[in-house]
């Protein structure tokens, strides 16, 4: 049944990621979306912020955990630290998108719920905005799902597909099905069959189609949620929280929603793509973070943040050591990066292996380093 395309849009940010991949600097309590990776700003306030002239600071909620609850609330001065709110254990986005969903369906019968990473990096925050419009206009007049995909630069294999439709719907294309991260000759496919995009992460739907379609499809969890959520404001929510959450499935929304929902088929799944308008990057590692970097200079262009550098025959190398002065001597392709307490020495070609490194400190519970 169509709803009234009136509606209030509420932002919720997923913020309880470790950044593991951008370990040393990416910590348990200061992980890479605290981090100034991309500007003089973090990358949760560059994300509040260009999601501002769409929602005021009140409906906006973030879902994090204890370790980083504190250092966001210092971060965003402009929220209210209830709208802050800690996992006492980490299940994944499906339960944390459904605690919002579930608190905002009781709370606004009119919301329509973004969802959004904590670490993106957006080229044209104007056009942004016109799409994340756009796309709540969709969620607010049915029970359609909206997601934002990104048309693929290259057959990447770190991203999870959305394939579309060949015949637009009033210039919005519907989507057939969804695909976990692919192997190289998949993703090969994907990009040359021309209707793929990578999945963004970024999605919007009204609290109502959300809450109905988790209680469909998670019908486990969903009751817990809705227990949680129905102490939320109380003096027993804490305890609440703590009780249940931890019995809720460890799943992704992907997984737990978009992919049993496009099963539906095309033309009855109401799940929709809006292909992005503006430049996009999600900085998955210190290798997406030198091609950021680098992006418009000279091939093989070095990337050091020091307090002063020297280079002699030394290309495609990303140092990070803000406090020395770094000379890179007949180096090449090299990601280097120290801190007080840790040094990482690797190679943009292998730098998604460093959250193997974070692993191995838990599993030897050297925790002063993560």
């Amino acid at each position: 049944m169509a709803r009234s395309s009136q509606f209030a849009f509420y932002p919720v940010i997923l913020a309880g990621g470790r950044g593991t991949r951008f370990w040393p600097l990416s910590r348990k309590r200061m992980a890479k979306q605290l981090l100034p990776l991309n500007s003089e700003k973090s990358m949760i306030q560059e994300t509040v912020e260009r999601l501002l002239p769409l929602a005021n600071a009140k409906q906006f909620w973030i879902i994090t955990n204890g370790d980083l609850r504190d250092a966001i609330a210092r971060q965003l001065k402009g929220l209210d630290k209830k709208q802050i709110i800690a996992e006492p254990v980490g299940r994944n986005t499906a339960p944390a998108i459904g605690l919002a969903a579930f608190l905002l369906e009781r709370r606004d019968p009119t919301a329509v719920i973004g969802m959004f990473p904590s670490d993106h990096v957006i080229a044209n925050e104007k056009r942004f905005r016109e799409d994340i419009k756009g796309a709540a206009q969709i969620a607010a007049t049915g029970e359609n799902i909206v997601v934002i995909g990104i048309p693929p630069a290259r057959a990447e294999t770190g991203y999870g597909y959305i394939e579309v439709g060949d015949q637009p719907q009033n210039g919005i294309l519907q989507v057939r099905r969804f695909t976990e991260k692919p192997s190289v000759e998949v993703a090969e496919q994907f990009v040359k069959a021309g209707n793929f995009f990578w999945n963004s992460g970024m999605f919007i739907w009204s609290a109502q189609t959300l809450a109905n379609a988790l209680r469909e499809h998670l019908p486990n969890t969903s009751p817990l949620l809705e227990e949680i959520v129905a102490s939320y404001g109380t003096r027993t929510f804490d305890k609440t929280f703590a009780k249940l959450y931890p019995r809720c499935e460890n799943i992704s929304i992907d997984y737990a929603v978009l992919e049993p929902r496009s099963a539906k088929g095309e033309g009855k799944s109401n799940i929709y793509c809006i292909p992005a308008s503006f430049g996009w990057n999600d900085l998955g590692s210190w290798t997406a973070l030198y091609e950021h970097r680098s992006s418009g200079k000279a091939d093989g262009e070095n990337v050091i943040h020091a307090q002063q550098s020297f280079t002699l025959n030394a290309e495609g190398n990303f140092i990070h050591s803000k406090r020395k002065f770094v000379a890179a001597v007949g180096v090449k392709n090299l990601v280097v990066v120290e801190t007080d307490d840790a040094l990482l020495i690797t190679t943009r070609e292998h730098s998604q292996d460093v959250g193997k490194v974070v692993k191995h400190l838990d599993e030897k519970k050297l925790k002063r380093l993560v």
